[in-house]
């Protein structure tokens, strides 16, 4: 299992210590989008939907997700989150929903699974506002675009 933090010399599955790393700021951000139909679209940009404002919601929904995380993916420390935000920006072109999500915190791990898990569960939200209208809503492309702080420094993505 060399290469894998998440599994010990003799490839058990554990947390892994940070208690030797320094406390720096570390920021992700994370995007995603939900490609849809063009009256699913129409009824979300209206904001016609019989659940309520789609994109309002799924933007809480992504909040609390990141807030979440190590409740949702097992060897997730939790973490002191100092920032999140969503933002769900309506896409004429796919036609759909492209969301990002950024996450700061002051620690000893960075906050990546905390973004993807934000534009996720957004893009879940999203889905299920929208599903009595259009069960072929497609979710993709969810991805860490930006990452730093911490010993491995910064990546972003091209």
């Amino acid at each position: 299992m060399a290469g894998l933090s998440h599994f010990d010399a003799n490839g058990q599955a554990h947390m892994v210590d940070v208690s030797d790393k320094d406390h720096t700021a570390r920021i992700a951000t994370a995007r995603g989008w939900v490609k849809m139909q063009p009256a699913t679209y129409d009824i979300i940009s209206q904001k016609g939907a019989k659940k309520g404002d789609v994109l309002a919601i799924s933007q809480l929904a992504g909040i609390m997700g990141a807030k979440k995380t190590p409740d949702l993916i097992p060897l997730c420390h939790p973490l002191p989150i100092t920032k999140v935000s969503v933002d769900l920006t309506l896409d004429p072109e796919l036609p759909g929903v492209q969301i990002e999500a950024t996450v700061k915190t002051t620690g000893q791990t960075g906050v990546e699974m905390e973004a993807l898990t934000a534009v996720s569960t957004a893009a879940l939200t999203v889905y299920d506002m929208s599903k009595a209208v259009d069960k072929t809503m497609e979710i993709g492309s969810i991805r860490v675009v930006l990452k730093d702080g911490g010993k491995s420094g910064r990546y972003q993505a091209q």
